[in-house]
């Protein structure tokens, strides 16, 4: 049985339902004790993927089940979701020490793992959450979110902030408690040095879809000593095929992104701003 299995997944944003899907004819299924980073440029669905399989984006017209177990009407236990939103949270971000703070989300309950925690990620346990830095703010929040054990982590972004140390030991710990539990990660993320290894598979999303599905790492043959390939590398080739195949569109009458020098005829904004530049 795979632990992450989704089948037909269409979404589209409440916000603006005349728009494109958000995503569109998803189907992912993982098995237990894979982890798989997702590889996408900004606004391929990564998120909103991931905010879904979560719980936190309700959708009916699909099959969406998490250890067996669908995700919106038997939410299954053991699912942990980490993003980058939460530390923009005004709550953490009050005078609040982080001893405090963590016991306050049933710390004493998980002391081992919560203490080999603070030493992998180097937290102060006298810090206050208003005075540290967003790194550090950062380190508290994977804490939190990993002290208890959990079958399925999704994370999203959430080692952007890390310096380079930090985020090679969290992801040795990560690695090491998929492998002795069996327990499952998918990971979207934008930086792919010091990864190769880390991977069980990796899928590409490009506009909604997926270009490849969950791929074993075996078959890109990143560790092969014959092939000089990275997976920053086929992230880098991945992404340039995105841009590419977006500018193809593009010259197909799509909106396009980018300056647009073909406008002669000045702007509202421009012409508003000019009228009131005092600058010499």
């Amino acid at each position: 049985m795979h632990t992450i299995a989704v089948s037909d997944l269409t979404y589209r944003h409440r916000s603006d339902p005349d728009a494109p899907p958000a995503l569109s004819n998803i189907s992912l299924h993982l098995p237990p004790g894979s982890r798989t980073i997702l590889v996408g440029a900004n606004g391929a669905g990564k998120s909103t993927l991931l905010q879904i399989l979560a719980g936190k984006r309700l959708v009916n017209a699909a099959d969406i089940r998490i250890k067996g177990r669908d995700v919106f009407r038997d939410s299954p236990e053991g699912v942990t979701f980490l993003g980058t939103e939460w530390a923009m949270n005004p709550v953490v971000r009050s005078d609040i020490v982080v001893s405090y703070f963590l016991d306050s989300v049933g710390g004493y309950r998980h002391k081992e793992r919560r203490d080999h925690l603070l030493d992998i990620l180097d937290v102060d346990l006298d810090w206050h959450m208003h005075a540290i830095s967003d790194g550090e703010r950062r380190r508290v929040q994977l804490c939190m979110g990993l002290m208890a054990p959990w079958d399925v982590l999704l994370l999203d972004e959430v080692t952007v902030d890390l310096d380079v140390l930090v985020r090679d030991d969290l992801l040795k710990f990560l690695q090491h408690d998929s492998e002795t539990r069996g327990a499952t990660i998918l990971y979207a993320t934008h930086i792919f040095d010091g990864i190769n290894s880390f991977p069980t598979h990796v899928a590409h999303m490009r506009g909604g879809s997926f270009v490849t599905e969950a791929t074993p790492l075996s078959s890109l043959r990143l560790n092969d000593p014959s092939n000089p390939l990275s997976l920053y590398h086929v992230a880098l080739q991945w992404l340039t095929e995105d841009r590419e195949h977006r500018r193809a569109l593009e010259a197909q009458g799509r909106k396009t992104r980018g300056a647009r020098r073909n406008q002669t005829v000045p702007s509202d904004s421009e012409t508003f701003y000019k009228k009131y530049d005092y600058n010499p």
